[in-house]
């Protein structure tokens, strides 16, 4: 509505548009209400298309190698399933917070979370080294090799995240740590990416095939959910998109 003069009344409500609009739909469709607990930021919006997909790849994992003997090399998928499983959880929790006090404990929530999931990551690496031993041959299938790079990216992206949140004087104070805050979320998304590319790596592996008979169709099927349900959510603005 426009004043006497002309002039557009100031909307107090679109002050923190970028904040509360989400890559796709409406403003607030994907924002911690403030009289809701955090917990259902893990259900909000498209966060349900989400949990579906990533319950049913974990699930999918689980009921394979359940179905079958157990044996040292079973940890491998176990552990690095509930690692994707605990990450996809850390970025649902953390995005659709917007006001102070709750970007605090969506951080500190999405801290622990990743942190539960970087520890059983690397337990899923350790078991498959072992495992291997000194007759193995290393990072020669593709899922190997996407394996070890997001293994890498996973490291360096929790190393930056802890330290520019918790240690900012490591980079200069916090506004120079702030800058960093866009890149950590843009490699987070695609760490996330990389999980499920490695995953659907896996399943054109011989123990896959011979054993396990995890079908490939069913993991991108369960990957490509989890990310209809993140994407949307994703705030430009947090990006420094927009």
């Amino acid at each position: 509505m426009a004043s006497a003069t002309g002039i557009p009344d100031h909307d107090p409500t679109n002050d923190n548009r970028g904040e509360d609009e989400p890559l796709l739909g409406e403003p607030g469709d994907a924002t911690q209400k403030n009289e809701k607990g955090i917990q259902f930021n893990l259900v909000i919006g498209t966060a349900v298309i989400a949990q579906a997909g990533i319950w049913i790849l974990t699930a999918i994992i689980w009921a394979a190698i359940f179905s079958n003997k157990l044996i040292l090399f079973s940890a491998h998928p176990l552990l690095n399933s509930a690692g994707v499983l605990l990450t996809t959880q850390a970025i649902l929790v953390l995005q659709p917070t917007h006001l102070p006090k709750q970007k605090k404990q969506g951080t500190n929530i999405h801290a622990v979370l990743n942190g539960a999931a970087v520890l059983s990551l690397i337990a899923g690496l350790v078991v498959i080294e072992y495992n291997k031993g000194d007759h193995g041959h290393r990072f020669e299938s593709v899922h190997a090799i996407l394996g070890l790079v997001t293994y890498i990216l996973l490291i360096i992206q929790a190393l930056v995240g802890i330290t520019q949140y918790y240690t900012p004087s490591l980079y200069g104070g916090l506004n120079k740590a702030k800058t960093l805050w866009k890149y950590h979320r843009m490699s987070g998304y695609l760490v996330l990416v990389m999980f499920f590319a490695t995953i659907s790596a896996a399943t054109q592996t011989t123990f896959n095939k011979n054993v396990l008979h995890i079908q490939l169709w069913a993991i991108i099927v369960a990957s490509v959910l989890t990310l209809i349900g993140v994407v949307p959510r994703i705030k430009m603005q947090k990006l420094g998109l927009k």
